[in-house]
């Protein structure tokens, strides 16, 4: 055998940290993706502005109690808009984002011809497929961290700040209630990982990127649908996007941690289920692009 042969035959790690930072270095330098966060980013700062021209000179009188959760205690704390624009973007905005990098993963490879160069030595292809979806969690936390910080950035612009009066009635500190923020952020960021496999997955069956981000998206908004029909009730709980708004109870003091573990528990079958399926497909598959 022959130094080359063996060298090729070689136990081959599961994992790179230099594939990896190479990998997320190149989707945050894509236009698409700086685009995508450049609109989560603002999607913050219009709320904050619509809600003080609402209320005209930004007084804690004003906010009205219409309009998406946490909308009119944002002219109490401005803190409350990074509770706002989370729950404006959860639904839509946020996934749609995680669909378009997730379902371009593997399919915008194939599509540009770079796919069978990525899968010579020393990459395989559970490693990429590893490596890709880390990626896309890592956008799925640094998105979210991005609605969260340009609506704090926004809320301490025009609004006042202070003590936190959470959902159960009890006020927290300024500092305690950025330590929630943060658990929420985080909590979104978890939400979304099911997506990610499922977009993945879809990205393993098609050379067509677009078809692939189409896909996930479509597929995102049609589960939106089917929680949101009363006649399916028996079937909601087992979708993935049920428990995505349990964030709130992260408000109350104390924490109801019963949806929030049935979230984790929810996403993580998803990931485990559409991840195996994504590894079964792309292990097998004939890469000739």
């Amino acid at each position: 055998m022959s130094q080359a042969e063996a060298v090729s035959r070689a136990p081959r790690p599961l994992w790179s940290l230099g594939l990896l930072r190479s990998e997320i270095a190149m989707t945050f330098r894509r236009w698409r993706t700086l685009a995508l966060l450049a609109v989560l980013a603002g999607i913050p700062v219009l709320v904050g502005i619509a809600v003080r021209i609402e209320t005209g000179d930004g007084g804690p009188g004003g906010g009205g109690g219409g309009g998406p959760a946490f909308l009119s205690q944002v002219t109490h704390n401005g803190l409350f808009l990074v509770f706002a624009s989370l729950t404006v973007t959860l639904p839509f905005f946020l996934p749609m984002s995680v669909g378009v990098i997730a379902g371009d993963s593997l399919a915008g490879e194939a599509h540009g011809g770079t796919l069978r160069y990525l899968l010579v030595a020393p990459a395989g292809r559970t490693r990429l497929l590893l490596v890709k979806y880390a990626t896309t969690l890592t956008f799925c936390l640094v998105s979210t961290l991005i609605v969260a910080l340009s609506a704090l950035a926004t809320g301490a612009l025009l609004f006042p700040l202070g003590e936190v009066t959470l959902l159960s009635g009890t006020s927290v500190s300024f500092g305690e209630g950025l330590l929630r923020a943060l658990a929420i952020a985080v909590a979104v960021a978890v939400s979304l990982t099911g997506l990610a496999a499922i977009g993945l997955f879809v990205s393993t069956l098609t050379t067509s990127g677009i078809a692939a981000m189409a896909t996930t998206v479509g597929l995102l908004i049609t589960v939106q649908i089917l929680d949101s029909l009363p006649q399916l009730h028996a079937l909601q709980p087992y979708l993935f996007p049920h428990y995505w708004l349990s964030f709130a109870d992260l408000l109350r003091d104390p924490v109801y941690w019963d949806q929030l573990e049935k979230n984790l528990g929810l996403q993580a079958l998803y990931a485990v289920v559409f991840g195996s399926a994504a590894w079964a497909r792309f292990t097998t598959r004939d890469i000739t692009a």
